[in-house]
């Protein structure tokens, strides 16, 4: 079936009322996980929503978000999230990036002791919604065997980036492996394979089965490139955010042990070295020199379309995740019913 975005909001919004998470935070989870799943990262929305109650459940995520500021300097701060929701931590950490940057032309904060934050793009757009560019990088449990290896070390460390622009949306939000670990999850879920060439199972053979591949390893995007980029990223995200970094991180994924990933949200003010309506110009200028070749798309295209489409036609559930968000609901005393109407 299909579901309203304003179906998702409150369905989302009223469990995690129901269990005690302060509506203002309960509506900035229900926010960004609405963001995925109109832009079409559904391994990122309302299907890993699932997760977070578990997390609620096991006591690794803490229903009141309380973030600590342990250091901070004019343009930057290192965050103790203290294991609140990872989408409330991330938001707050961005509100002070952006801020830092407007005072200084820079604002990077760093995270530890958070929780998965759902889409990396609704970060990112929160700056370049203050004319700011914005820029987002994690670390995760290991997915990720290195170039020439089998063994998961690194995660698959996301990457998003969103750019002001006068006439388009211009964003980047994309895992550095060939797939986001919740792509696997969610075929695993509705009983579908996986692509060729994206993941190997535990004994470094190459499988289309995302139950092997999660026993496995994901494959990093273009080969040697995209390892590199994650090894960079692992690190920018764990040692210099005082978070944990290969092996030892956990909690990304299974929400049943403590999150010990790290984040560094970065805020850039282009009007501190160029006028911004200018720099703006410039975007749109280049964007028009690459789309005098018809059909061509730039980064956040698509997303533009499929929120175009998903706010037309309503955002698919199958008939799994329906089932416990079935189930969570009737724990929580939530009417389903009454949101969903069945």
């Amino acid at each position: 079936m299909n579901i309203t975005p304003e179906q998702e909001l409150s369905l989302i919004i009223e469990i995690l009322t129901q269990l005690d998470v302060p509506a203002e935070e309960a509506s900035i989870v229900a926010e960004v996980t609405l963001d995925a799943d109109l832009k079409g990262f559904s391994s990122h929305g309302i299907g890993r929503f699932p997760q977070y109650i578990k997390g609620l459940e096991f006591g690794t995520i803490k229903p009141q978000t309380k973030i600590t500021v342990e250091k901070e300097s004019a343009a930057t701060a290192m965050v103790n999230g203290n294991h609140g929701f990872g989408h409330v931590v991330t938001y707050r950490c961005m509100e002070m990036a952006i801020q830092k940057a407007k005072e200084t032309g820079i604002g990077m904060v760093g995270i530890n002791n958070s929780n998965h934050f759902g889409v990396a793009g609704y970060y990112s757009d929160m700056a370049l919604m203050e004319d700011l560019i914005g820029i987002i990088t994690a670390n995760t449990e290991p997915a990720v065997a290195p170039v020439g290896g089998k063994e998961p070390i690194l995660g698959t460390n996301p990457l998003a980036i969103g750019i002001p622009s006068g006439s388009h949306y211009v964003s980047v939000d994309m895992a550095t492996s060939a797939s986001a670990r919740g792509k696997l999850l969610e075929a695993k879920r509705r009983g579908e394979s996986i692509p060729e060439n994206v993941a190997l199972d535990a004994d470094g053979n190459p499988t289309t089965d995302p139950a092997e591949a999660l026993k496995g390893s994901i494959l990093p995007f273009g080969a040697h490139k995209g390892y590199a980029l994650s090894f960079m990223i692992e690190i920018m995200a764990g040692p210099l955010v005082n978070a944990s970094f290969g092996k030892a991180v956990t909690g990304t994924a299974n929400p049943e042990v403590p999150c010990t990933k790290g984040d560094l949200i970065t805020a850039i003010d282009p009007s501190k070295f160029v006028d911004v309506e200018d720099f703006k110009g410039d975007v749109d200028d280049l964007i028009s020199e690459i789309k005098t070749t018809p059909n061509v798309m730039i980064p956040g295209d698509f997303e533009v379309m499929n929120v175009k489409r998903h706010q037309a036609e309503g955002i698919p559930l199958d008939e799994t995740l329906l089932q416990q968000l079935r189930e969570i609901a009737n724990r929580a005393d939530v009417n389903v019913v009454s949101i969903l109407g069945e």
